[in-house]
């Protein structure tokens, strides 16, 4: 599942205007507007429904999907194009992961071992880190990862981070020249990556991280290694 700040953990207005449709498209909008509002609908339709209630959450995840697929393809290939230094594995790879991720997210943090574990098997993957900071006091981590990404020590602060939750302490782990890093962080250059972000995510329709982009599916949510993988198949950028 996705991570979310604490206000998203209700279901958002979104999903619930795609069940509805759902419903409509399964019985007809007349049929389904019985069906909602005097619980009356073809016996068949309903007990199947009823016997298999998660064919709509399901059904409404393609459709998201499907949606935020339209809206990739709309936005052209600068979300594929790493802030500098800012990637895992292999930087001249073929095959293309982006992932946006806060580093206070959890299951940002159980996806890292998924994500190094694609990295070891595929010498041809390179992925592409998107900092997206939505949870509180966040900013201060995504823009140090940013600032180390221009030291070319990216990864090293990335990893410690998830698993010391201190910036200090990533930073100077990872082997950070201290004063220039205050200053990238602080500068016009991050705060813009960062904006850009939070805009590619929105119009991909992401609401929490992590959330993900293989080939020409985005996706979102800790989905584990093997929905990784699968989803990542043949996905190589046209260069």
């Amino acid at each position: 599942m996705s991570s979310h700040p604490p206000a998203a953990d209700t279901p958002s207005a979104l999903r619930h205007t795609l069940l509805t449709a759902l419903l409509a498209l399964t019985f007809g909008f007349l049929g389904a507007a019985a069906w909602s509002y005097s619980g009356l609908a073809d016996n068949r339709t309903r007990s199947f429904l009823m016997a298999h209630p998660d064919i709509l959450p399901q059904m409404a995840q393609a459709y998201e999907e499907q949606e935020a697929a339209k809206r990739l393809a709309q936005m052209g290939g600068q979300v594929f194009e790493p802030f500098p230094g800012v990637m895992l594995g292999n930087p001249n790879g073929k095959k293309v992961l982006v992932e946006f991720t806060d580093y206070n997210c959890p299951y940002c943090e159980a996806s890292l071992k998924d994500v190094n574990r694609l990295i070891a098997e595929d010498p041809e993957l390179k992925v592409v880190i998107r900092e997206w900071p939505i949870f509180e006091g966040s900013d201060i981590a995504s823009r140090m990862a940013l600032a180390a990404g221009l030291q070319g020590k990216y990864r090293a602060f990335h990893d410690t981070m998830f698993a010391t939750k201190d910036v200090e302490m990533a930073a100077r782990a990872a082997g950070l020249d201290m004063e220039r890093a205050a200053r990238d962080a602080a500068s016009e250059a991050v705060s813009t990556e960062i904006a850009r972000n939070l805009d590619h995510a929105r119009a991909l329709g992401f609401s929490g991280t992590p959330a993900w982009i293989a080939g020409n599916k985005p996706f979102g949510g800790a989905v584990g290694f093997d929905k990784l993988k699968a989803a990542l198949g043949d996905a190589v950028r046209p260069s």
